[in-house]
């Protein structure tokens, strides 16, 4: 990224104030990238014992697989499921709150004694479902925020603030170049001076 700049000195002056913006920007969003990065790993880590816990659920309850067909699918349902926000790094995170239920009526005396026991399993099974969901969206979150902070360091630390120094040094050099220049001229003009004074 090719910077603009003027050859004076509001240029220069200009261009050091960004810099030094960056330079004292650059370990607050590193650090920030270490933390969304630890973040990430936490969160996937969690999604994935979720996953191994909701199978291993799963599969504990497949050997009952003939007495759920017996169970009536519509005696469970989740009504609502409430979520708050929790900043981390400054990224928005949903957090899971409570997540409601609601058990149709059905007669102890005429159905299965094991639906109460059903009816929790399946709680157990939907809730743990639902929290892994959770923790993927909070993961892509993390993993978006987190990639775009990697940008903004590799931006500051490979392109913008070598291309200010670069820009800063190249407006130095043009202005002690000018003074030399200038003093360089003033000699030759006192040099000339001198000669007509004695011819």
């Amino acid at each position: 990224m090719a910077i603009k700049f003027q050859y004076n000195k509001i240029a220069l002056q200009q261009l050091d104030k960004q810099l030094k913006v960056r330079i004292r920007a650059l370990p607050t969003i590193k650090n920030k990238e270490s933390a969304l990065r630890m973040e990430v790993k936490k969160a996937k880590t969690m999604a994935n014992e979720l996953e191994i816990k909701l199978n291993a659920g799963m599969k504990m309850y497949d050997s009952m697989a003939g007495l759920w067909n017996e169970f009536d699918r519509e005696l469970l349902s989740v009504d609502d499921v409430t979520l708050s926000t929790k900043k981390i790094a400054g990224v928005k995170i949903p957090v899971l709150e409570e997540i409601i239920f609601s058990v149709k009526k059905y007669s102890l005396f005429d159905s299965p004694e094991w639906f109460p026991d059903g009816i929790a399993i399946l709680k157990n099974l939907a809730s743990i479902a639902i929290e892994r969901e959770l923790f993927f969206v909070k993961t892509g979150l993390l993993e978006h925020a987190r990639r775009k902070t990697t940008q903004k360091v590799n931006l500051y630390e490979k392109v913008q603030i070598p291309g200010f120094e670069e820009a800063i040094l190249k407006i130095k050099r043009f202005m002690e170049d000018e003074e030399n220049l200038s003093k360089s001229s003033q000699k030759i003009v006192k040099n000339r001076q001198a000669m007509e004074v004695e011819a």
